[in-house]
């Protein structure tokens, strides 16, 4: 096997475990995982609201999970590792998770979005931007933004500093998705002054239009 296929085929297979995961760990606010290779075998570290859920009662559940993922996935000596996400409303993945459940519940999207955008300022955030697209209170197709804050959408910082997280949300007329974006600390050619000038400028150029 060439290395180009060897790491598409690896590529695959942990994309296969992220899948996998995400819905294990659904109910314990799954944030998202990292798989190491070591000696030793293979580290897989869970990141979740609730870590409590994916350990179980003496660690059994854990345990039946990683010899799961050994036989589905062919990994030699894995080993499953829970940490938890110390402030979840900083967490895109988890925030999207949310919004998607609520959205799945009967939740008004435009309530929900201003509901999850107070706690993630509330957290500490800089900025947060969350978009929901599909069909949303009737028949035809709706594209929504929300935004509190200063966002970067592109450079060194919206790669660096921006946590990203998308959700669906499976409704009778359809599928709804649910982006959040969140920048979690302030750029450091940036301080709240300039900040503060930036969206001055944006909501005084919406004015005009």
């Amino acid at each position: 096997m060439s290395v180009q296929k060897f790491f598409i085929k690896e590529g695959i297979k942990e994309s296969q475990i992220e899948e996998f995961l995400r819905k294990k760990f659904d109910k314990a606010g799954y944030s998202h995982s990292e798989i190491q290779r070591t000696p030793l075998g293979t580290r897989i570290i869970v990141y979740c609201e609730k870590p409590g859920l994916v350990v179980g009662k003496s660690g059994k559940k854990i345990n039946d999970i990683t010899l799961e993922i050994k036989s589905k996935f062919e990994l030699e000596n894995p080993m499953l590792d829970v940490k938890e996400v110390e402030e979840p409303y900083l967490d895109a993945q988890i925030v999207a998770n949310k919004i998607a459940k609520g959205i799945e519940k009967g939740g008004f999207y435009k309530k929900l979005a201003n509901y999850y955008m107070e706690r993630v300022m509330q957290a500490g955030a800089i900025g947060v931007e969350i978009r929901t697209a599909g069909k949303l209170g009737g028949e035809r197709g709706r594209f929504q933004t929300f935004k509190q804050g200063y966002i970067k959408h592109s450079g060194y910082y919206a790669d660096t500093l921006v946590a990203k997280g998308y959700a669906t949300a499976i409704l009778k007329l359809g599928m709804v998705g649910v982006k959040v974006k969140i920048l979690t600390q302030m750029p450091e050619d940036l301080n709240e002054k300039s900040i503060e000038g930036i969206l001055n400028e944006e909501k005084g150029s919406k004015e005009n239009e």
